[in-house]
């Protein structure tokens, strides 16, 4: 998936493990609500995706993904831990934001 570089950063990710969902919030007031299972579904790390790159399209997980963790990368990532899928996806907030935008989850202020 090619996504355009913004000059916004994601300010908030809020889990919402009772929805199995998550909710976003970038730095120009944008938000999107995803569930784990479309952020599993897009996991741009090697291991979902091979090796050669290419585009990175949308993967249906094989089940129900039921938890996830999220940990800062540096000051443009969060790397999404999922429980019954993938725990490497490093995920940039203008990569998170493009998912949002494809999928029509993105509220602009």
């Amino acid at each position: 998936m090619e996504y355009p570089r913004t000059e916004t950063h994601l300010t908030e990710l809020r889990r919402q493990p009772e929805d199995r969902r998550v909710s976003l919030t970038w730095s120009d007031g944008a938000t999107a609500t995803a569930t784990y299972d479309l952020l599993q579904g897009y996991c741009p790390c090697a291991h979902c995706r091979g090796h050669g790159g290419g585009e990175i399209t949308f993967k249906k997980p094989a089940r129900p993904i039921t938890a996830l963790e999220a940990l800062p990368v540096g000051n443009y990532a969060v790397s999404l831990l999922f429980a019954g899928g993938c725990t490497a996806g490093i995920f940039h907030f203008d990569f998170l934001r493009e998912i949002a935008r494809r999928e029509g989850l993105l509220e602009s202020p």
